[in-house]
């Protein structure tokens, strides 16, 4: 089992996933948030928590999944953070696009927030991965 678990954090796959799942709890926590003490409308939260949560995995993958690979000077974040925005705004109009729809045009079960809006998030996972891993963080700079 150890061995299997230090095969696994060694692909950048499985981090890139945990960083998600932990942006995953961000975005229902900023989701939370603009819909119960700011009492937006669902589509603006949405894309409030999605913009949150694509924050939150920014940091997360500098460190963890692309670590070796991340820019050291603040022109070279900034530029990283630019791109790993517009690299990641596929998924994340996958993300919502999936999300609004489920909770307009799915089925009864699906017209729960939190459950749409996880369906989004997996929709919109490998196309962040795949921009992350060849745009954003594309060899060590600074």
């Amino acid at each position: 089992m150890k061995r299997l678990l230090a095969w696994a954090w060694r692909q950048s796959f499985v981090r890139f996933a945990l960083v998600g799942g932990a942006g995953y709890l961000v975005n229902a926590a900023a989701l939370t948030v603009f819909t119960c003490t700011l009492y937006l409308d669902a589509a603006p939260a949405l894309a409030g928590a999605i913009f949150v949560a694509m924050c939150f995995t920014w940091a997360g993958n500098r460190y963890l999944t692309f670590g070796a690979r991340r820019a050291h000077d603040l022109r070279g974040m900034t530029e990283e953070w630019l791109r790993f925005v517009g690299a990641n705004l596929l998924g994340a109009v996958v993300n919502y696009a999936v999300a609004l729809s489920l909770l307009r045009y799915g089925p009864g079960w699906l017209h729960n927030l939190y459950v749409a809006q996880a369906c989004g998030v997996l929709a919109g996972l490998v196309f962040n991965f795949t921009l992350s891993s060849l745009v954003v963080f594309r060899a060590s700079r600074g």
